[in-house]
């Protein structure tokens, strides 16, 4: 499963768990208690520890469960999430919750089955978001997770059935709207190492999506004023830019600076007139979707939407961004010929 799936559905556990009650037990609370206290200063791997700490002295705590499940995804801790995901639909009895839980439970065996390419965890994540469907018709991404179990096992048909499905219902400003017509024409790119979808905010107030972009190449690169190594790849950068002007490649820059007059003082003195963007450091929206723990970082995207790790001081990413943009380009010209047919009107 790609980490865009993951964060959407990361996104959607905790939303759940806000008006979920955490544990009885004295002892399991004051764990629970130091869980969400080690999660709010990011310190994922201790505050999921204490989750399972806290799961174990009240083994009734659903909401422990729930956050086990959460970490150990975002971990890949997949004995743990499966675990609490297997432990999780016992304990719930209202059809909201039932749904929920058969979620969280569908999205830890996805996530598991696509890692370990075991079809045994991929048909019973099918079961179990159907089975959230069941108790909650109106539980869309369920239906969206379904769809990628189906394109994950190679069953291309009916998963171009259940895209379909979902996109009759879905909000269509959702963020993974976009994503799932993509899949719903070819969903063998379910299978590739799909680029997480996002939505910046530009340094000039536009408004840039990653699927907006689809058919061309893309450059991101996570940087910031204060990184020695950015500031001396920015030259290259800014090479690349030039190089490439015309030709269907977009280079986006995503600060992860948190002084914003700093950052645009920097970009407007540099002149770093493409795509720039701010993410407020390594917790913000973009650069989790990434795993981007340090940085430079920076990422390829082909025409397709597959993500292919790059580094901007690599001498030899010219090269390979000459051959992904001479195909983007070969694609919007075989588009453009289909449109525009030879001795057509």
């Amino acid at each position: 499963m790609n980490r865009c799936l993951f964060f959407c559905l990361l996104s959607f556990c905790l939303a759940t768990s806000e008006g979920r009650s955490g544990p009885t037990d004295p002892k399991a609370q004051k764990s629970y208690a130091e869980a969400n206290d080690l999660l709010k200063r990011h310190k994922d791997m201790w505050a999921l520890d204490a989750f399972k700490r806290a799961a174990k002295q009240d083994a009734n705590c659903a909401a422990c469960d729930q956050q086990i499940i959460t970490l150990g995804l975002k971990l890949d801790d997949y004995k743990a999430a499966l675990a609490a995901g297997e432990h999780i639909v016992t304990l719930v009895h209202n059809q909201k919750d039932i749904a929920t839980a058969h979620f969280l439970f569908a999205t830890a065996l996805l996530r598991a089955g696509t890692a370990k390419h075991k079809d045994d965890l991929l048909s019973r994540s099918g079961q179990e978001f159907q089975a959230a469907v069941l108790a909650d018709p109106t539980l869309h991404q369920a239906i969206f997770g379904d769809a990628m179990t189906m394109a994950s096992l190679n069953q291309d048909a009916a998963a171009k059935t259940r895209f379909a499905d979902y996109l009759k219902v879905a909000d269509q400003n959702a963020i993974d709207f976009k994503r799932a017509q993509r899949y719903s024409e070819r969903p063998e790119l379910v299978r590739a190492q799909m680029a997480p979808a996002f939505t910046v905010k530009t340094i000039d107030n536009r408004v840039v999506s990653l699927d907006d972009l689809a058919g061309k190449v893309v450059l991101i690169d996570f940087w910031a004023t204060w990184c020695g190594p950015c500031r001396e790849a920015l030259p290259h950068l800014k090479e690349i830019a030039r190089k490439f002007a015309g030709r269907p490649l977009v280079v986006m820059s995503i600060s992860l600076d948190r002084d914003d007059a700093k950052w645009r003082n920097f970009v407007a003195k540099n002149e770093m007139t493409w795509i720039q963007s701010r993410d407020d450091g390594f917790q913000g929206q973009v650069a989790p979707l990434f795993g981007v723990h340090a940085i430079p970082a920076t990422f390829t995207i082909d025409a397709d939407g597959v993500l292919q790790d790059q580094h901007v001081g690599d001498s030899a990413i010219q090269d390979k961004l000459k051959k992904l943009t001479a195909r983007a380009q070969a694609l919007q010209n075989q588009v453009q010929a289909q449109v525009h047919p030879a001795g057509g009107s």
